[in-house]
């Protein structure tokens, strides 16, 4: 009998060195998707930037601004692979807790209007929608709202 090894999904810090993978993700998975800079940027102002890895796959990512006692999501990607697996759970499960630990009274988010299975993901965990914010997210010719919102802690 041989025993076959599973790879437990592990979060890791994201570093300048992984920013060819996450560009990857986001390239396949948006049709208009954050800037290598975008990353860059977040990277060197501090901001919770993490890694969702299983053996030597990249599942998906987020980046988190955590200050004055508030979290936004900024981004949470997973890979198209991937996806319908529970890892937008896990990853936004880690963002919640992350948030409380850094004593975040209130996560907040953009989503697109368009996106009704990121939608539900956010509502099944909790979040409420407080605003629209009009002509938010590029979107070819024209411009997509978003809808804004909040869990509190």
């Amino acid at each position: 009998m041989s025993a076959v090894l599973q790879h437990e999904p592990r979060f890791e810090p994201m570093r300048e060195p992984d920013l060819a993978a996450v560009m990857a993700i986001e390239n396949a998975v948006y049709a208009h998707p954050w800037s290598r800079v975008n990353f860059v940027d977040s990277l060197r102002s501090g901001y919770q930037c993490r890694l969702y890895c299983s053996g030597g796959d990249l599942l998906g990512y987020f980046v988190l601004l955590l200050a004055a006692g508030e979290a936004h999501l900024l981004n949470l990607s997973v890979a198209a692979a991937h996806q319908r697996l529970g890892h937008g759970t896990s990853l936004l499960e880690e963002v919640i807790r992350m948030s409380r630990a850094h004593q975040a009274r209130t996560v907040f988010l953009e989503v697109r209007e368009s996106n009704r299975a990121a939608q539900a993901l956010y509502l099944r965990l909790g979040f409420h929608r407080i605003a629209l914010r009009r002509e938010y997210y590029p979107a070819g010719e024209r411009r997509e709202d978003a809808i804004v919102l909040s869990l509190a802690l």
